[in-house]
Parts: C-alpha cells; structure tokens; sequence
C-alpha cells in the first residue's frame, strides 16, 4: 500500500506478476460482457482473414484470367476476379463495423461495474485507510485507470490479438507460398520479437510511475484547492505553484521517456520490415527471371505483406495500451482486494428496535447504555497504545463531559462506540451487546458522531441535515425532524440564504462561515434521532450569545439521549451530567463538575487550561462580533476567523 508522501519511491507490489495474470483477474467483472466481447472478437478476426485472402485472388487473377484473358480476349475471369475482391472488401468493412457495434456498449458497461464496486469498497473501507490513502491516488484510479481500462477492452485487446493472428497466419502464409522469400520475411520477425520483449518490460516499470505521478499530481491540486483560503491568506500560492510546478516537470519527463521508448519500437517495426521487404523484393525478381517463381507468386507475396505490415506498425501501439491496461488493473486491484478488518459478524446479536419518545427522541432510559469495559486501543504503526485498559459507564440518556490534556485520546474513544475503530483488547458495549457482535449498520443506527471537523457536501441544506435519516421516514416526518434540528442548533441563518433549506451550500460548505457549517452539522447529528450522541466540542466555533442558546436547547434535546461529550472548553463541560478525565490514555476520575474541582488536582489544571483557552476565544469572538456589524455581516459568528474554531465538527457517518 503506497506511503501517506506517494513521491516518495515505490515498490511495485505485482512486478513479478505476468501481464497475463494481471488481466486475468478481471474476468469477474468483463463475464457478463464475454458473449459480445468473443463476437467482436470474432468479427475482427473474420476481417483480417478476408484482408489475407485478398492477396491470393490477386495472385490467382495474375496467373490466370489477367495473362490468358489478355491472349485470349476473354475478360470474364477478370471480371469475376475484380467482383471477388471486392466483396471481400466488403465484407471486411461489414465485419469491422460488426465488431465496433458489439463491443461498445459492453465496455462502457464493464467501465461503470468497475467504477461502481471500486466506490462501493472505499466507502466500506475503514478509516485507518483514507488516513494512509491520498485522495488524488485515489481518485485517479476510479477515473483515469477505469477510462483506460475500457479504451482498452473495446479496442486494444482486440486489436492486439487480431494483430497477432494475422501476423501468424500471414507469415506462415509467406513461408509455405513464398519459399525463399517466405524465410526472408521470418528472419526479419527474429528481432521484432526480441525487441517487443524488451519493450514491454522497459515499459511497463515507466506506464506505472506515469500513473502514479498523475495520482500524486491529482492529490496536489486537490490539496491545493481545499487549502486555497489558507495559502491565499499566508501569500503561499507561489510556494504552492513551485511545488506543483515541480511534479508536473516530473510527470511530463515520464512522458517524454514513454513517448521515447515507444517510439523507438515504432521506428524499428516501421525499417525492418521495410528493409526484409526490399531484400525479398531483390530475391524474388531473380527468382521470378529465373522461372522458379511466378510473377503471380511474388504479387500474392507483396500484397500479403502489405496486409502483415499494418498489424506490425500497429504492435507498438497495441503492446503500448496494453501494458498501460495491465498497469491500471493492478492499481485498481490494489485498492479492491485491500481487506475490511472492520468486518460483520457471521450472525449479528439481536437488538430490540431503535424506539423513539418524546418529541422523537430516542426512547429515553430504555436504550442508549454504553460501556466502555478494559478497553485498549493502539494504532498500527504505533509503538505505545492509545488507550490503555479503559473503564467507563455512560447510563442511559445522561451526558458525560471527556475532558484531558491534548494527545490523551479523547478522539480515539469517541471512534469506538461508532466501530470507525474496533478495540486492540477488551469490550464497548452498547446496550449490553458488543459492538463486534453488531452489524456496523446496526451500530451506526444506535450510535451518532459529530466529528471535529464540520465537513458538509455539495448539495443543499435539507439534504445535509437529513443525511443520517432514513428515506423511509414519512416526509412529514422528516420535514419536522430537520426543522427541530435546526432551531435546536441556531441556525437561524438558514431562512436568510437564497433559497431556504433548499439552497445549495457548494463543496464543503466552505461558502458558509465556520460558526454556521459546525451548526449546520451539528443539526444533523441531532436529527438522525440516535440513542447515543457523541460530540467533539460541537460548540468551537459559536460566538458566546450563539453558544448559550444552543447549549440551552441541548439540554432539552439531548434529555432521553446518552451523550459523550469531548469537551475543549468550560461551557461545554456545563452541559455534562458528569465529567470523565482522561490522563495517560487512562479514565483517572469520573464525578460532577464540583466534585472533581475539589478532589482532583489534574482536572483543576484541565479545567484552568481550558478557561486561559476560551478567554482568549472569547476576546477574538468579541473583536469578530464587532467587525460583523458591517452591512455584508451574515451571523454574529459569520465572520469567525480562529484556526481551530474551523474545524470543530464532522458529518454524521
């Protein structure tokens, strides 16, 4: 699996992997298309077999009709001879077109299969991945790779065997009619062959560092683009333009290096069947003034030729697609055969209903109990575990504040009731059950999180909010659950954008201020209506007047709903029925606000860390409420500008 920096040098993990192999493994997806596939298949090997018996009517009429009927005046025999041909010709041309009609629809089809499983896969692939993965690599195989691939089903690799048969067949043509000429023609397919060896070795390491070095150009705007308010706002963007500069240099001299080797194959398959022809040509004009040869013979020889040398001019090409073809299926196949270790159980527990109470929540003590029993989570590459034999309760419908010193591992807890992660060693229960023993549809059902960065998608805001409701839910339904949601977190701002709850927010919602995306995300966490909530200080970004309100409302909302709260500042803390401290990946101490203030030493140096913080917070919020007076202002906080106020909350998985 490629390194989170992919310039750095790669092991190309399916080297020793023949192209034979490489392409064998897409059977599964091209079986359904095999039928019209053959039939092009076919068609095309029809064609050139007509192609070749073109050059044996020549030799026929030379031999035949056009020298007796000359003598003779009888032209009926060439007359015959000119109608063959071309109904030959026609034929070839009907084939063709056969061949094109049959295989076009299957590729594109092929093309979207693939695409479709490909994004299936990545959506089911656990976090750990998309951490290691650059999006552009990524979305260089699902597009680029894919697009390359069904170029080449629909033409290269017919083309290519077409190639090869009508080379065999004409050569071997050559060599039982020709004679001498037929052996002269077969030494000069010795070196063709040799340097088609060498070729496609040559090229195959360099098609895959092009492709590689587009996914790392790919990843490079990407970043670029989703960075362009930070790199406009520090004067980076010549920095940045240098950088991307640099790996487009790359990427084009890889180009260049393909274009080299592959035309120099070109140019050898272009001069040495030239030069065997003008050998022959020397040889069978003796011949043929010798009497040991007919001038039919050497018509027939030419001609046929003529025909081979096409598919051999071709070769370069056809070898150059499908050692690029070959390179996409392993990039693809690399993604797709990455195993899930977040898998479902064979047989999953069985779980009561998600109930729901009052005002739609879920139904209060009932549901929503959370256990957290010796657990122990340690990264991959990481020498010491994250979290080291923790224990927790969370009863239902309470809310408990997790409070700790940057890098305790506060975020990595709140990954497990969700299974984003699944524990090193021990158990998290939710309702008495193992999560592993859940479906993870049946956990994220039960269990919500809002992560800290507000991410939203391209799409309009009703849409965004009911992300983590069921299509199933009535529409009435449905309309009061978003409504609810949005008045429970503030976002009042929505009746004022174009188009209401239908406007649409554009890529990421970066066309909204912080404070309005991290409401908007954390409305439709509260919508999906789960039994646990979990939250990463959902509240950064609020301006203090925004932030009493929502903290208000949550109060009420989140009454009959367990809630983990990860707890960056004092206000957020005041939301909790109880504060969990977590020191050293460890649970130190769980109690009230109050009770903690007078018997832990560690939570008051917690509780002090967090109020220097939001005293600073809160005078940039004053400063920024100022400024939002202007007449352009959105929102008291639409103008907040903190670093760490922007990334406060995640979409609803």
């Amino acid at each position: 699996m490629p390194p989170t920096d992919e310039r750095s040098n790669r092991s190309d993990p399916s080297s020793e992997r023949s192209t034979f192999a490489s392409i064998r493994r897409l059977y599964p997806y091209v079986r359904s298309a095999l039928p019209r596939l053959i039939g092009g298949l076919v068609a095309s090997l029809g064609a050139s077999l007509m192609a070749l018996a073109i050059p044996r009517v020549l030799q026929w009429v030379t031999d035949g009709p056009l020298t007796a009927g000359a003598r003779e005046h009888d032209w009926s025999g060439l007359i015959w001879s000119v109608v063959l041909v071309a109904l030959l010709g026609a034929g070839e041309a009907g084939l063709i077109l056969l061949r094109r009609t049959l295989v076009m629809f299957p590729g594109t089809r092929v093309e979207a299969v693939m695409r479709m499983a490909l994004f299936r896969h990545l959506q089911d692939l656990p976090i750990a991945f998309h951490d290691r993965w650059p999006g552009g690599q990524l979305l260089s195989r699902i597009m680029g790779d894919l697009g390359l691939l069904r170029r080449w089903l629909v033409f290269g690799i017919l083309q290519l065997v077409v190639s090869f048969v009508t080379i065999v067949v004409g050569v071997g043509m050559l060599v039982v009619t020709g004679g001498w000429l037929g052996i002269i023609f077969l030494c000069g397919a010795i070196p063709v062959t040799i340097l088609a060896f060498r070729f496609s070795r040559k090229y195959r390491k360099i098609s895959r560092l092009s492709q590689d070095q587009s996914g790392d150009l790919a990843t490079t705007v990407e970043e670029s683009v989703h960075g362009i308010r930070v790199l406009k706002a520090f004067g980076r963007g010549p920095d940045a333009l240098d950088s991307f500069t640099d790996q487009a240099s790359e990427l084009r001299e890889t180009e260049i290096r393909k274009a080299t080797t592959d035309a120099g194959l070109t140019t050898a398959l272009r001069v040495i069947p030239e030069v065997t022809n003008g050998v022959a040509l020397v040889v069978g004009t003796y011949l043929v003034a010798q009497g040991d040869m007919t001038l039919g013979a050497l018509v027939a020889f030419f001609t046929t030729t003529a025909v081979i040398n096409g598919p051999v001019v071709d070769l370069g090409m056809t070898l150059s697609m499908t050692l690029n073809a070959r390179t996409a299926v392993d990039r693809f196949f690399e993604v797709i055969e990455t195993v899930n270790p977040l898998t479902d159980p064979a047989r999953p527990a069985g779980l009561p209903a998600v109930g729901h109470g009052r005002d739609g929540q879920p139904g209060g003590a009932s549901g929503g109990h959370v256990a957290f029993r010796n657990v122990t989570f340690r990264y991959d590459d990481a020498a010491r575990p994250v979290l080291d034999q923790v224990d927790l309760e969370l009863p239902p419908g309470t809310t408990t504040a997790l409070v700790g010193l940057t890098g305790s591992g506060k975020s990595t807890l709140a990954m497990l009731p969700p299974r984003l992660f699944d524990v090193t060693a021990g158990v998290v229960e939710v309702d008495g059950v193992d999560v592993r023993d859940m479906t993870r549809a049946q956990v994220r059902e039960r269990v919500a999180v809002a992560f800290e960065d507000p991410t939203l998608f391209s799409a309009s805001v009703r849409d965004n909010v009911l992300l983590g409701v069921s299509d199933t839910v009535p529409a009435a339904e449905r309309e009061a659950l978003m409504t609810q949601a949005l008045e429970v977190a503030q976002a009042h701002f929505v009746a004022d954008l174009p188009d209401g709850v239908d406007t649409r927010i554009g890529e990421e919602g970066l066309s909204l201020s912080g404070g309005q995306r991290q409401r908007l995300a954390l409305a439709r966490a509260i919508a999906a209506r789960p039994r646990v909530l979990v939250l990463d200080d959902p509240l950064s970004a609020l301006d203090v007047t925004t932030e009493e309100a929502v903290t208000a409302r949550l109060r009420e909302v989140l009454v009959a709903t367990t809630s983990l709260i990860i707890a960056h500042r004092p206000s957020t803390v005041a939301l909790a029925d109880r504060v969990a401290v977590l020191q050293g990946g460890r649970i130190t101490a769980v109690g009230t606000h109050h009770e903690l203030l007078a018997s832990d030493p560690h939570y008051r140096y917690i509780i002090s860390s967090l109020e220097e913080d939001y005293e600073a917070h809160d005078h940039d919020c004053a400063d920024q409420d100022a400024d939002a007076q202007s007449p352009d202002a959105q929102s008291p906080d639409s103008q907040s500008s903190d670093p760490k106020s922007q990334q406060s909350q995640e979409a609803l998985s």
